[in-house]
């Protein structure tokens, strides 16, 4: 080393003396140049020129050291007036909030839209019209609810004339309505899938390609229901409930609220049927954002339909908030609309298994249809129509022992089952299917595509020709060659991608 560095210094000295090569090298260079050769010269001339980079990499790399080492800080440099004027800019901002606020809740009072009174030490303050403008409180979409339905909750009643609607009535008038109104067509299979899901649960899922009606079915089942159907656009950025929800400000002591929060808070004034779509909802994780709800909605007692909007309450919260908790109400639906492509990320068994999903692959065709009315559905009423036909209608047990087997031959040729869960959901979608006008094998068909075949889409590079091909069979078999067509095409999607 000693000689090395020793030998470099030389190097350097050399360098800065003017001359190519230190006097060592120049005697090692005349006394040996002359049996060097070609190939010696070239490799002389590379060891000078890594020597030289060396040494100037070296030097390089003292003076950035130095430059670091000798580094002050900018003159002038304060950190406590730095703080202060921090401190300075935050207030600014918080008065700049609140002087937007403080415009916003004027843009509504000229609409006619007006938000209780809050005193500054919280509690609603008393006397007037009731038309005073919000300066103060922690939720300033929430009071506008509050106030809307402030002369007591909003009550629909059937129309006489429709007293004793039943299920089947009701959808055929919605399918009337879509096209004589909206000019929106579905077909009869679609209707009632969407009305079966409505009776087996509270989270609906619509899939398919761009433009095929997936927002514009809920959207229409709020004008139908006369109810405006809430529409929440998913970002992409969303990971947690926060997003969905809102979340506190700590700084401005305000709540964020999302139009999400309005929509489940404003079901709580009303008795008929609310619709609110997250529309595309596979833009980001469902189990991510959505996973306190897929929770809450598995409790079997609704009154455990709880989810924690704040952490503590205050006296001057909005009216249905209870200790900053809000109970999810049971007249209302969640639908979530999913398109399959690159931008999107693969819904999980987990959400697939909590709800009913629908597929659109194609438009349906345009038809004629008299001019129909909305109607006024109180949701007690729709839900008391859904236990009549769970009633009504049990399903059939040598049905259910057919699908036994079935499961039986897809756990044995595929090793994919479904457990506990889808068949609790098919003892509520086929009664109330057969109640909507169709069939329970259309239901069981519908059920099995929807639920099981779906799987396989993530199995698809492991699949044989010939284990599809024995699945149609074994369907022939239990069921009949002209039944369960939908998983039958279904099935001949998977062997074309099948090895």
């Amino acid at each position: 080393m000693s000689a090395f560095f020793g030998f470099l210094g030389e190097t350097i000295r050399s360098i800065f003396q003017g001359r190519f090569f230190p006097n060592d090298i120049s005697t090692i260079y005349a006394a040996y140049s002359s049996d060097f050769g070609v190939p010696g010269v070239i490799l002389f001339v590379v060891l000078i020129i890594l020597l030289v980079a060396l040494a100037v990499a070296l030097l390089i790399f003292i003076f950035l050291g130095l430059k670091k080492l000798f580094r002050r800080r900018p003159k002038g440099y304060d950190e406590k007036k730095m703080m202060e004027e921090i401190e300075r800019l935050n207030l600014e901002l918080y008065d700049v909030t609140r002087e937007k606020d403080r415009i916003l809740s004027l843009s509504r009072e000229a609409d006619g839209i007006y938000a209780p009174s809050i005193n500054a030490g919280g509690g609603t303050g008393g006397g007037g019209s009731g038309q005073e403008v919000i300066n103060g409180g922690r939720f300033a979409k929430l009071y506008v609810v509050d106030n809307k339905y402030k002369e007591g909750n909003f009550i629909t009643n059937l129309p006489d004339d429709s007293q004793n609607i039943s299920l089947k009535e009701i959808c055929e008038r919605f399918r009337n309505f879509a096209c004589s109104q909206m000019k929106l067509y579905y077909s009869p299979e679609v209707v009632r899938q969407f009305f079966s899901a409505m009776g087996t649960g509270h989270l609906i899922i619509l899939e398919g390609i761009s433009g095929t009606g997936k927002t514009s079915l809920p959207y229409c089942m709020g004008r139908f229901l006369r109810h405006q159907t809430a529409i929440c656009s998913v970002q992409p950025s969303w990971r947690d409930r926060s997003e969905l929800l809102g979340y506190y400000n700590d700084f401005t002591k305000k709540f964020t609220e999302t139009e999400f929060l309005r929509a489940v808070y404003e079901a709580t004034y009303r008795n008929d049927v609310s619709v609110v779509v997250l529309d595309e909802m596979n833009l980001a994780r469902v189990e991510y954002y959505f996973a306190e709800f897929l929770s809450i909605m598995e409790m079997p007692d609704p009154d455990e339909w709880i989810v924690d909007v704040i952490a503590s309450g205050r006296d001057d919260d909005p009216k249905h908030l209870n200790n900053g908790k809000l109970l999810i109400p049971q007249n209302i639906w969640f639908v979530g609309t999913a398109n399959n492509d690159d931008s999107t990320f693969t819904i999980t068994d987990k959400v697939y298994d909590r709800a009913v999903s629908l597929f659109f692959d194609n438009k349906a065709k345009p038809f004629d249809a008299p001019y129909t009315e909305g109607l006024e559905i109180p949701a007690e009423y729709l839900l008391g129509l859904y236990k009549k036909a769970i009633s009504d209608n049990p399903v059939n047990e040598d049905l259910i022992a057919r699908f036994g087997e079935l499961d039986e031959f897809v756990i044995e040729h595929f090793k994919t089952a479904f457990g506990n869960r889808i068949m609790k959901q098919i003892y509520s979608f086929i009664p109330v299917y057969v109640a909507c006008g169709g069939t329970d094998v259309e239901a069981l068909d519908f059920l099995f595509k929807t639920k099981v075949l779906k799987k396989f889409e993530v199995l698809s590079v492991g699949l044989t020709k010939d284990e599809l091909y024995e699945l149609d069979e074994e369907l022939t078999r239990l069921f009949g060659a002209n039944e369960f067509m939908m998983s039958r095409d279904k099935i001949a999607q998977l062997v074309k991608i099948a090895r």
